[in-house]
């Protein structure tokens, strides 16, 4: 598939999606989504991408929302239909094996913010803006902003947020868990991508391991979790990446890891 509407670029075990429609603040419509689902299927079709990153194109937008050019005129079939299409988008990001930084520019607004929630984490420009401002057009989030927020910053504050429509800057997000860290904003995609070098260098059985637990954990009983985290553990061990890091620490050397799965 040719893209217009997204860049893909790969590098040393790091790919890069770029939102490339800075002249609409890289706003989602049906052939950004349909491109992203390319995308993020070569992602996890190449064993050689360890990290993904998530970011816009330009200085202004992450994603400032979904299109609304392109939403103004939907029946509610057709809307539902969209916002299905959104969710899956956003299902296969937040299920891609490997680790998702999300990078965010600037306006992360509406399907911005949800498409930033379905990344593991999140750095955040100190010009980045936050919100689900829907409500202020008469309608709702649609991306999986109710679910995702609530789970992410507590019922409250995913409540007013969702029911007011503020704007929250980069500092308060961080404040309520929302954003791991912010950084200025000509930094920024220096930090995002030292941090996906370092994670892109690990084992990738125990990065996979890492997110796996982390996330099907988060809704398991204590005891069950940890059940899960022991039965991973014990792969990790097994796999050559896990040899080559113990092997690496007793001989006192920089370990080599090759990123098998098996």
């Amino acid at each position: 598939m040719t893209y217009d509407n997204i860049i893909f670029e790969i590098e040393g075990g790091v790919a890069v999606i770029k939102i490339n429609r800075p002249k609409a603040l890289n706003a989602i419509n049906p052939d950004v989504l349909n491109e992203l689902t390319d995308a993020l299927g070569k992602v996890r079709a190449d064993s050689s991408i360890k990290v993904l990153v998530l970011t816009g194109e330009g200085d202004k937008a992450f994603i400032a929302g979904a299109d609304i050019s392109h939403m103004v005129d939907l029946d509610p079939l057709q809307a539902r239909r969209f916002s299905n299409r959104g969710q899956d988008v956003t299902f296969l990001l937040e299920e891609l094996p490997i680790p998702v930084i999300a990078c965010v520019n600037g306006f992360a607004l509406g399907g911005g913010t949800e498409f930033a929630m379905a990344c593991d984490f999140i750095y955040a420009s100190e010009n980045a803006k936050f919100g689900q401002p829907e409500i202020n057009l008469g309608i709702m989030p649609g991306f999986g902003g109710t679910q995702r927020l609530s789970r992410l910053v507590g019922k409250a504050m995913a409540k007013e947020l969702c029911l007011t429509g503020v704007m929250i800057g980069a500092q308060e997000a961080k404040n309520i868990g929302l954003v791991n860290k912010i950084f200025p904003h000509e930094k920024l995609w220096e930090e995002t991508m030292k941090t996906a070098r370092v994670i892109a260098s690990k084992g990738k059985v125990s990065t996979r391991a890492v997110k796996q637990c982390i996330d099907r954990g988060f809704d398991l009983d204590l005891h069950n979790g940890c059940y899960m985290e022991a039965d991973n553990f014990g792969i990790c061990m097994a796999s050559p990446d896990g040899k080559e890091g113990m092997s690496a620490f007793l001989e006192k050397r920089k370990p080599e890891f090759k990123g098998e799965l098996s």
